[in-house]
């Protein structure tokens, strides 16, 4: 039987484990990689986007014509990239890039199986990333 001043330490230092876990979805298995956006609701994605996960609590990529980032703080296997701010240079693929910002910002779960990432809504929508060689 542990005395009361070690089981204090010891739930003191599982605390602390615990605490030190990115416990988002780059802890679990996403961070360390680029991932390219490879379909965007079941099509095809003809243009270049990429999703980082920098640094625990940080989302970062490049759109089709900016690079944007954003923080990412919810517990795995939930999405939620909170608000996301982009640069601002213009060019042909606008429209491509305001629908990737737009379905990123609306994602609510994300799940990672191997060198893919998909993330997912209720309302049915899907983006599938793979990871970059």
């Amino acid at each position: 039987m542990l005395s009361p001043m070690r089981l204090f330490l010891l739930i003191a230092l599982l605390g602390l484990d615990m605490c030190a876990r990115d416990e988002s979805v780059a802890g679990y298995g996403a961070a360390d990689r680029l991932w390219r956006l490879a379909e965007l609701d079941g099509a095809p994605f003809s243009a270049t986007a990429t999703l980082r996960f920098p640094e625990p609590g940080r989302i970062a990529g490049e759109a089709p014509c900016n690079r944007y980032s954003g923080v990412m703080t919810t517990p795995y296997p939930w999405f939620d990239a909170g608000q996301i701010i982009a640069t601002r240079r213009a060019c042909p693929q606008m429209r491509t890039e305001a629908a990737f910002l737009r379905a990123l910002s609306a994602m609510g779960e994300a799940e990672v199986i191997g060198d893919t990432l998909i993330l997912r809504n209720a309302a049915g929508r899907e983006m599938v990333f793979r990871a970059a060689e």
